[in-house]
C-alpha cells in the first residue's frame, strides 16, 4: 500500500449506518436493506446521517487528491458540527452554500439542528466500555455581542461552551483555547492555536476523543516484527500484531479488496480494507458511502489469520481551498453574511484548521477591527 488511509468515520455514519444496516446479513445475503427498528424511525440524527456521510466521503476523496503520498486522519463530523454551528448565524447565500455544501439541501433548518443534537446524545452516552466524548466550544472577545438567539441555540443544540476571552494578548488567549483542548482530548491534542492573530473575535472548536479496546484483544505475545510494503520497491520492518480467529470477512473481487470488521468493546467496530497489489488508486476513487453499506451487509463470519501493524497517525489541515472545491466559499470572504451572529454582517471566517481529531475555526471582522463598534 503506497499509503495507510485511517479515516474518522465512524462517528459521522454511526446513525447512517444503524438506519441501513442489515441486522442478520446471513439470511439476507445482502440483497437490500431492513428498515429501521421501531424505536429508530423517528430519531432526529438519522434525518442527517445521510448528508453526514455523503459530505464524509466527498471531503476523503479532496483530501486524497491533495495529499499524495502522505497519511490521512480526519473527522468529518468535527467539520460537518462546526459549519452547521455556523449556519445558525449565516444568512442568504452563506447559508444556502453552507448548507447545499454539508448536503443538507433535502431537510429543513430546524431539524438539521435537531439532528445534530441528538446525534451528540447518543455519541455522549456513559458506557462503561467506551469512553468517546464529542463537544464544542466558543471563545469570545468582550468587543462581541452575540445575538441572545444564536448563543441560546448554539447551547442547546450543540451543548456548545461559551467562554470569554481576550484576544488584545494573543499569547494568553492561546494558553486558555490550547488547554481547554488539551484537556477534553485527554492530552492528545496540544498547541492546537500558534500565531493566533490579535485581530480575532471569536474561535469556534469541536472535539473528539475516544478511547476504546478491542472485543476480541490480540495477544501482545504473539506482536513480532514482519513485513510492511510501503510501495512496490520499499519494505519495512514493523511490529506486528497478529491474530488468528473468526472474523466478519468479505472479499470484494470487483474493487479487488478484502474487508474485515473488529468490533471495540461497546458496539462501536473498525473496519480495515486491503486492496489487492496495484489497486489502490481503484478502491479510493470507488469509496462511498454505497459502497460501505454494500460491505457491511455482506460481511460474513470467517476465520482469518489477520496481521496489522502498530501505529501511531497525526495530521492537521487547512481546509479553505476543499470546502471551496465542494462550493463553500462565500464564507471565507468579505461577502459572508453572519449577520444572526452579532446582528451585522460583519464576520468571516478567516482560518480553519483539522488537526485530525477536530477544528478550529478562527471568526474574525472583516473589515477595521474598530469598525465593530460602530453604530
Amino acid at each position: 500500500m503506497s499509503r495507510l488511509y485511517l479515516c474518522l468515520l465512524l462517528a459521522g455514519l454511526c446513525a447512517f449506518a444503524q438506519c441501513h444496516h442489515t441486522p442478520d446479513h446471513k439470511e439476507n445475503h445482502g440483497h437490500g436493506h431492513s428498515p429501521p427498528a421501531e424505536g429508530e424511525r423517528g430519531l432526529p440524527s438519522l434525518k442527517i446521517a445521510p448528508g453526514n456521510a455523503d459530505f464524509a466521503f466527498r471531503f476523503y476523496h479532496h483530501v486524497a487528491s491533495e495529499t499524495a503520498e502522505k497519511n490521512i486522519i480526519f473527522s468529518p463530523l468535527s467539520i460537518s458540527t462546526a459549519l452547521a454551528m455556523v449556519s445558525l448565524g449565516a444568512r442568504t447565500t452563506t447559508l444556502s452554500q453552507l448548507l447545499s455544501g454539508l448536503g443538507f439541501s433535502d431537510i429543513t433548518e430546524q431539524e438539521i439542528h435537531e439532528g445534530f443534537h441528538d446525534l451528540f446524545r447518543i455519541l455522549n452516552r456513559p458506557n462503561a466500555e467506551l469512553h468517546l466524548n464529542i463537544g464544542n466550544a466558543l471563545f469570545t472577545d468582550d468587543q462581541v455581542k452575540l445575538l441572545k438567539k444564536f448563543l441560546d441555540d448554539a447551547k442547546h443544540f450543540y451543548e456548545t461552551d461559551v467562554l470569554p476571552t481576550n484576544f488584545k494578548n494573543p499569547a494568553v488567549a492561546e494558553s486558555q483555547i490550547n488547554s481547554y483542548i488539551e484537556n477534553k482530548s485527554n492530552g492528545k491534542i496540544v498547541d492546537a492555536v500558534k500565531g493566533l492573530n490579535p485581530d480575532a473575535l471569536m474561535v469556534m472548536v469541536n472535539y473528539i476523543y475516544m478511547r476504546a479496546n478491542w472485543e476480541k484483544p490480540f495477544n501482545s505475545l504473539s506482536t513480532r516484527e514482519g513485513d510492511f510494503h510501503v510501495d512496490e520497491q520499499t519494505t519495512v520492518k514493523v511490529p506486528m500484531m497478529n491474530k488468528d480467529s473468526w472474523f466478519e470477512f468479505h472479499h470484494d473481487k470487483i474493487l479487488s479488496c478484502k474487508v474485515v470488521k473488529l468490533p471495540y468493546k461497546g458496539d462501536v467496530s473498525a473496519l480495515f480494507i486491503l486492496p489487492d497489489q496495484g489497486k489502490m488508486k481503484q478502491l479510493e476513487n470507488a469509496l462511498s458511502k454505497d459502497v460501505l453499506l454494500k460491505w457491511m451487509n455482506s460481511m460474513k463470519s470467517r476465520r482469518i489469520d489477520l496481521s496489522l501493524p502498530k501505529f501511531t497517525i497525526s495530521g492537521n489541515y487547512v481546509i479553505k481551498g476543499m470546502l471551496r472545491r465542494m462550493n463553500i466559499t462565500d464564507v471565507f470572504t468579505d461577502q459572508a453574511d453572519l449577520s444572526g451572529i452579532t446582528g451585522k454582517p460583519e464576520l468571516k471566517i478567516s482560518k480553519h484548521n483539522q488537526p485530525g481529531t477536530g477544528i478550529l475555526l478562527l471568526i474574525n471582522i472583516k473589515g477595521e477591527r474598530q469598525e465593530l463598534g460602530k453604530k
